[in-house]
């Protein structure tokens, strides 16, 4: 420890660490590495440091090396711990979080950990794959093929993989500004309103809401969401038929990415998300002029995608999937967002001022 590194810090991130040790909910950790931060600001040798914060010396070191070094979001985060790398690639976690999702094999209740790394190494290249890994993989994305309750795809097929490796692939691309990438989906929602007047707060009393609501209709929210920037746009409508969709992709086209030479949209197969609707809505012109600016991720898969599939898992035998969706991840993402109460509660709030 040759190297002293002096922290100075401006005043915004004096504020900024101030609010995060008056916040109390962050991890151990890293309010012992704002308490250092501050302290070493202050002027305080460091051993002081490590005595008041209760922390080795060698800690106080690497936080201010980080800081100088980096930035304060570096000095504050947990340095990459060395490991092994994972075994199974982001295509092959989406296999197996679409086999757990599957019927179980015949004479089987259900799938367990053992058949899923069994399933696993057949569809796979890999010579073993160990319970643990399988039951990591399924806790990341909250699976529990035990639970009876769960919405689950009927089966995996050729032509199931084949789409999915074409859906993967779309976000595997390198970033482009000219040819965003755009998730769409669409969620009904139940409009409530209060039947007897809340009581406001109180000191010493919060407020409080009857237990009894009203019933003030429905409506459906349109959800964009770009794949490679922090972007979201909700439309709130009263329905969701193709003359709404359809607006949606023009407000995509000539709102929202007015710039971009075409827009990569990640849509399901709900039978409304068709060129079709486009044509019903507007003229023939504006239809083909707003289509060619869209490029929908139901794409068929190119021929050699769909044989080198069909060559792995030509032997499974599947029933026809009624309904495919183009990622199983991307659709709970989506649902969660709408599913957010601060969300729920603003577009309530937006579609009541418009009716009353």
């Amino acid at each position: 420890m040759n190297v002293r590194y002096r922290v100075t810090l401006t005043q915004y991130e004096r504020n900024e660490l101030s609010a995060l040790l008056s916040g109390g909910k962050s991890p151990a950790r890293k309010l012992k590495r704002a308490q250092i931060l501050l302290a070493a600001d202050a002027g305080v040798s460091d051993e002081d440091i490590a005595l008041s914060v209760g922390v080795g010396g060698s800690s106080v070191y690497r936080t201010k090396r980080r800081f100088v070094e980096g930035n304060l979001e570096r000095a504050l985060s947990e340095e990459p711990r060395p490991g092994a790398e994972r075994k199974l690639t982001g295509k092959e976690e989406a296999l197996l979080v679409a086999t757990a999702c599957s019927n179980p094999p015949a004479g089987r209740a259900r799938w367990t950990l053992e058949l899923l790394a069994g399933e696993m190494v057949k569809l796979t290249a890999h010579e073993s794959v160990s319970r643990e890994t399988v039951r990591r993989r399924l806790a990341e994305n909250h699976l529990k093929p035990w639970r009876k309750d769960m919405w689950c795809i009927p089966q995996i097929d050729a032509e199931y993989v084949a789409r999915m490796e074409d859906v993967l692939d779309l976000y595997g691309e390198a970033p482009d500004p000219k040819r965003p990438v755009v998730c769409f989906d669409e969620s009904p929602i139940q409009l409530i309103g209060e039947v007897r007047q809340p009581i406001p707060a109180t000191p010493g009393q919060i407020e409080r809401y009857d237990c009894e609501y009203r019933r003030n209709g429905t409506a459906n929210l349109f959800v964009f969401l770009d794949v490679n920037r922090p972007w979201r746009k909700v439309k709130v409508t009263e329905r969701r038929a193709a003359e709404d969709f359809a607006a949606c992709m023009r407000d995509l086209a000539d709102v929202h990415y007015p710039g971009a030479d075409r827009i990569r949209v990640v849509l399901d197969n709900l039978s409304t998300h068709s060129a079709g609707a486009l044509y019903q809505t507007f003229p023939a012109d504006e239809a083909r002029r707003i289509l060619r600016r869209l490029e929908s991720s139901r794409r068929q898969a190119g021929e050699q995608t769909i044989y080198t599939w069909r060559k792995r898992f030509g032997a499974l035998q599947a029933s026809d999937v009624k309904r495919l969706r183009q990622l199983e991840a991307e659709n709970a993402r989506l649902k969660k967002l709408v599913a957010e109460r601060d969300l729920e509660i603003e577009v309530m709030k937006e579609v009541a001022a418009k009716k009353w």
